[in-house]
């Protein structure tokens, strides 16, 4: 991905590793659901997701370093570690045990497309997959739009000052060298709260059924959402996004939990794989979502554009010769305003922070939907 600079070749090569992850993490999940019961199923997944997110944690740490230097550096570290992580697998790796069998490729591919049919030809599954589309849409913003919102519109050069303020070291360290927080650091706090926090909501959230235990993290997780994107104040991140991370682990884990116990015990990872299918449907509308729906109602240059042809002012079409800095510039200058003027003017007369009532109005939509699917959908003894 490092080498390849052109959309479609990029494009390609993302489908490759998008193949690459398709061929294991089902597996990992599968492997989950077999090796637990009942009573162990909410630890399991909980410790396993506390798992996914120490690599979420560190990961974007890593990255925001590295890209300082050379974007290149990111993509190098990141082979390095998912060779690791094979050969770690090979040696020290003992899987339980499955009956081997040999099948051609043609068959193979075949099958699959026989098993993908068979897993969403079962009704409670098809439409709980479709449901939970509108939690990925929603939870993918914390990573979608977030970055996008901060970097536009919250002056973490206050954080920045206030971290110094007791621990330069820490300060530099989180910081970015303009004395600022780079979003991907603030957004990387939710995988921080997942690894403390993930065991005990597993098992406090245990005593409950998958289903209750969901609707109710989901509708956390849109509050804690709301409030993230309802203030333009840094540090209310810190508490916002606990809230949403405390729904996260509530409800991700359950998820796959509650897919495995539907599932029938000879075809866990055939089901395991067909709830990857909500999260493509979740990422391709949280793309729409952070794309034009937060273009029209908060992009800081989209409003910047409409206060400016309100006013008539004379300003070029942003343009390679012309760019979005500059066009911000020269507008505050037209304006009679310097940078953080012009953006708390726009904050307050174009209110960019209106856009929570979408994200926490799909979070509600889905914990509606789920409770009218276990109330019409599911017998009490599935549920």
């Amino acid at each position: 991905m490092g080498i390849f600079k052109t959309y479609f070749s990029i494009y390609l090569v993302f489908i490759y590793v998008a193949v690459g992850a398709a061929l294991f993490k089902p597996i990992i999940s599968a492997t989950i659901a077999k090796t637990t019961d009942d009573e162990t199923s909410s630890i399991g997944f909980g410790i396993f997701y506390m798992m996914v997110n120490i690599g979420a944690f560190i990961g974007p740490v890593v990255a925001s370093k590295m890209r300082w230097f050379d974007w290149q550096y990111v993509f190098i570290t990141s082979s390095i570690v998912i060779l690791v992580n094979l050969l770690i697998v090979i040696f020290f790796f003992k899987e339980p045990y499955h009956k081997k069998s040999v099948i051609p490729l043609g068959q193979s591919i075949k099958q699959i497309f026989k098993n993908i049919w068979l897993a969403v030809s079962d009704l409670k599954l098809l439409v709980f997959l479709l449901i939970i589309i509108g939690f990925w849409s929603m939870y993918n913003q914390l990573f979608y739009t977030l970055p996008v919102f901060i970097d536009q519109w919250m002056d973490t050069s206050v954080l920045y000052d206030a971290i110094s303020g007791f621990s330069p070291k820490l300060a530099t360290a989180v910081g970015t060298t303009e004395g600022t927080i780079a979003p991907e650091m603030l957004t990387n706090i939710d995988a921080f709260y997942i690894i403390v926090f993930q065991i005990l909501v597993s098992a406090f959230v245990m005593r409950f059924k998958p289903l209750n235990a969901m609707m109710s993290g989901i509708l956390v997780n849109a509050i804690g959402l709301a409030l993230t994107f309802s203030t333009n104040n840094p540090f209310y991140l810190f508490i916002s996004i606990l809230i949403f991370g405390l729904g996260e682990m509530a409800s991700s884990p359950k998820i796959t939990e509650y897919i495995g116990k539907i599932a029938p015990r000879e075809k866990v990872a055939l089901y395991m794989g067909a709830s990857f299918l909500p999260m493509a449907g979740g990422n391709f509308f949280a793309g729409i979502l952070s794309g034009d729906v937060y273009g029209s109602m908060s992009d800081k240059i989209t409003l910047l554009q409409r206060e400016v042809e309100i006013r008539a002012l004379d300003l070029p079409e942003i343009s390679g010769s012309f760019t979005q800095s500059e066009y911000f510039l020269r507008a505050g200058e037209l304006m009679g305003m310097n940078q953080h003027e012009l953006t708390t003017y726009l904050w307050n007369t174009y209110h960019p922070g209106n856009i929570w009532m979408v994200f926490a109005g799909i979070g509600l939509g889905t914990v509606i939907l789920l409770f009218l699917y276990d109330r019409f959908i599911l017998s009490k003894k599935t549920a």
